[in-house]
């Protein structure tokens, strides 16, 4: 099937920025953050690319970051083929901007996390297969931690995480369901909105998971880059063949 990737990284970065506080002059919203060389974005990017199947790629960015996105990083954007999107105030108006955005063509929309840059094959072929067969399904781990709900600092109850994952992405979608989805967006409480999979479970449709673990990191803080950058280093690949665009040699 003909798949769209709606690769988010138009978020404030507010947790992220503030750990920058005391070096002002190199402030970067975790979406730009060098990974290991490279961008994280372009990192994620670049897990879509070489895909025969991903036909259409849609970045959405701040709409305050556009002309300095476009000089720094315009190169990719193009080497990648790259549609570029100004993302909403919130992640589900950035979605909804580039579902407008999505050919005719296309049977499967993915939306992705453009700070996961840690990404494998595997669990890309699991998702994209899944979704065909099911219509919706979205990469989630299992939660490990013990979990404490706490009110006013003080421990009520031990949750029992029996059946609970992590969200996680891509999530993967039939494209007219999840237009299906975002057309019903008015009638329920925004505020409550976190992933791309609520949207599309209020219309009663069950969504699929393809287990993964935790090294499929949303990167959050500054701390989260050190892990990142390590669990790509333990990914051992060849080094591509020819010309790779202008960041692909920091990766080597």
């Amino acid at each position: 099937m003909n798949v769209a990737v709606i690769i988010c990284a138009g978020g404030s970065s507010q947790r992220f920025v503030k750990d920058q506080k005391h070096n002002l002059e190199s402030i970067k919203k975790k979406q730009f953050a060098d990974v290991g060389g490279r961008p994280a974005f372009l990192r994620s990017v670049e897990f879509f690319a070489d895909r025969d199947d991903v036909k259409q790629i849609i970045l959405s960015i701040p709409a305050e970051d556009e002309e300095m996105f476009k000089i720094t990083h315009g190169a990719n954007l193009s080497f990648h083929g790259v549609k570029l999107c100004l993302g909403g105030a919130e992640r589900f108006e950035t979605v909804a901007k580039a579902l407008e955005l999505v050919k005719d063509d296309i049977d499967l929309v993915a939306v992705h996390d453009a700070v996961r840059c840690c990404l494998t094959e595997k669990w890309l072929d699991d998702a994209f297969k899944t979704a065909e067969k099911t219509g919706a399904a979205m990469l989630a781990c299992p939660v490990v931690a013990t979990l404490k709900r706490v009110e006013n600092g003080q421990i009520m109850e031990t949750v029992d995480r029996t059946g609970l994952y992590e969200a996680q992405t891509p999530q993967v979608f039939k494209k007219d369901l999840l237009k299906k989805a975002y057309a019903n967006l008015g009638k329920l409480d925004k505020s409550k909105i976190s992933d791309d999979s609520q949207l599309v479970e209020a219309l009663g449709q069950k969504v699929s998971i393809v287990e993964t673990d935790s090294s499929n990191i949303k990167i959050t803080t500054k701390a989260d880059i050190a892990i990142a950058e390590t669990i790509i280093k333990s990914r051992l690949k060849s080094k591509p063949k020819g010309y790779v665009g202008p960041y692909g040699d920091a990766q080597w």
